[in-house]
């Protein structure tokens, strides 16, 4: 950590777990029989992707669930439900270390995620006795909202100049080798946890 003035965590992974298979049975069950081979736990393919990249909406995600299922009379409902059973939830000990970790380097957040399972995160996930999303990060940055997506090296470009960080004083945490690969062609530090991993060591003295 010599050296280091900037963290950049990923969301999904690094700090929420993840329950692929889950989420998967849940649309099987809505008919979407084909949909593992679009869901992967760092990167969605097809319009899973486009819905990543704030490029589909979610009226159109929800109506390409419906055609795709051939069930016209799901509802927005029973489709957001399906697909926010990938998010399990963020453990309070990982939280507790990002209040702790924002007294000594700048936080950023920088996330492949989508609106409809961001905004089920602000009221699920991050909450904790008075802290809300807010309160850990210095700024987040969404794939969605930013139209491109990691490992799309121009995603790390655009983070870089928006908070005027040096790539050598920073360190990306990614649980996917590919983001981080592309991360380390700027020069920024990376490291790559497994799932469920407790990463707090890497930051004891």
């Amino acid at each position: 950590m010599k050296g280091i003035k900037n963290l950049i965590f990923d969301f999904g992974g690094v700090l929420i777990d993840l329950d692929r298979l889950r989420c998967i049975e849940q649309f099987k069950a809505l008919g979407l029989n084909e949909v593992e081979s679009l869901l992967d736990v760092c990167h969605q393919r097809g319009l899973f992707l486009q819905h990543e990249k704030g490029l589909v909406d979610d009226v159109a995600f929800r109506d390409f669930i419906r055609s795709e299922a051939k069930q016209p009379n799901l509802t927005d409902a029973q489709i957001d439900e399906a697909w926010n059973s990938f998010l399990v939830g963020i453990p309070t000990y990982k939280l507790e270390a990002l209040l702790e970790l924002r007294q000594h380097y700048m936080v950023y957040l920088l996330s492949n995620t989508n609106n409809i399972h961001w905004q089920w995160a602000i009221k699920n996930a991050f909450p904790m006795k008075s802290f809300q999303v807010e309160d850990y990060f210095e700024q987040i940055y969404l794939s969605y909202e930013m139209k491109m997506a990691k490992p799309d090296i121009e995603i790390f470009k655009a983070v870089i100049e928006d908070a005027g960080i040096r790539p050598e004083e920073t360190l990306f945490l990614d649980d996917s080798a590919a983001n981080c690969v592309a991360a380390r062609q700027l020069g920024i530090q990376t490291y790559t946890p497994k799932a469920h991993e407790d990463w707090r060591p890497l930051f004891n003295d």
